[in-house]
């Protein structure tokens, strides 16, 4: 079967058609079950996701290019790292990380369905069918579980975390640098070259500079722009004073500037109630405050 992605043909809408069909299908048929039953389903569906995650190994690009096998095997990505996290998040009792894999999977599956940039930059896409279904199975489930995850009352969203969301991805960001770092010192892939200007090598998560991708680059232009410039310039060395991101540290204040009102605003959906409750409280107090 030939599965070709170019907006906006069948095949584009079908998976997006699927994914909503799939969410609303277990919804109805978890929602009148205990929680220990739609916690086990729920689970299940991230292990399985995992277990996918090393079963591309066995199906092209990864089986016939190893150059593709030892760099994507690892977690080198925001989707790929949730991949890895999610099922642990989801057994914590972390609210704030669970908040975040509310969040950050809403909105990273959501992106990956609209604009699914990995499947419209394969070449032959003919040849790599299989992963395209990998591509969107993997990301459809970020969307899907934690979304059941609260419709189905399994856990509450609350808006006092918002401003925790940020913070929680950037410490993602870190463990892919580990993995990048890791898998280039041992020898899974080329070292990067000696550009010391070059942002763009294995650099989907913008984590070392906004980049040329065409798939990424307006995005991270418009954090470019929310980002200081102190962070932009190389503070010492043989290069100070040039432009240049700091690797990481860049994305700090876009991360807080983006995140924090997007997740708010996706929180009182689920807690305005909580969020009413405390301004009305504020408020009390503030008028008790000027009668004193």
């Amino acid at each position: 079967m030939f599965i070709s992605i170019s907006p906006p043909n069948f095949w584009y809408f079908f998976w997006i058609l699927l994914s909503g069909g799939v969410f609303v299908g277990l919804y109805f048929l978890l929602r009148n079950k205990s929680d220990k039953t739609k916690k086990i389903v729920l689970f299940s569906i991230l292990v399985f996701a995992l277990i996918l995650h090393f079963a591309k190994c066995f199906f092209p690009p990864y089986s016939n290019n190893p150059y593709r096998l030892y760099s994507d095997i690892w977690f080198i990505n925001i989707c790929a790292a949730n991949i890895l996290l999610f099922p642990f998040i989801f057994i914590s009792k972390n609210k704030a990380l669970k908040d975040y894999m509310f969040y950050i999977g809403i909105i990273s599956g959501a992106i990956s369905l609209i604009y699914p940039m990995e499947p419209l930059a394969k070449i032959n896409q003919q040849a790599e069918t299989l992963d395209i279904i990998r591509f969107y199975i993997h990301h459809s489930i970020l969307l899907i579980v934690p979304l059941l995850m609260v419709v189905l009352k399994l856990h509450k969203p609350s808006y006092k975390n918002a401003i925790k969301i940020p913070g929680i991805l950037l410490a993602v960001l870190v463990f892919i640098i580990i993995n990048q770092i890791f898998q280039s010192e041992v020898g899974f892939v080329p070292l990067r070259d000696d550009n010391f200007f070059f942002p763009n090598y294995k650099n989907t998560s913008l984590i070392w500079g906004p980049g040329e991708h065409p798939g990424t680059k307006a995005i991270g232009n418009i954090l470019s722009y929310l980002c200081p410039n102190i962070f932009k310039i190389v503070p010492v060395g043989e290069h100070a004073g040039e432009f240049k991101h700091w690797p990481w540290f860049w994305l700090i204040v876009p991360a807080y500037t983006v995140l924090t009102p997007l997740c708010f605003s996706l929180s009182l959906i689920f807690d305005f109630k909580s969020f009413k409750h405390d301004v009305a409280i504020l408020f009390k107090k503030i008028e008790n405050l000027k009668k004193k």
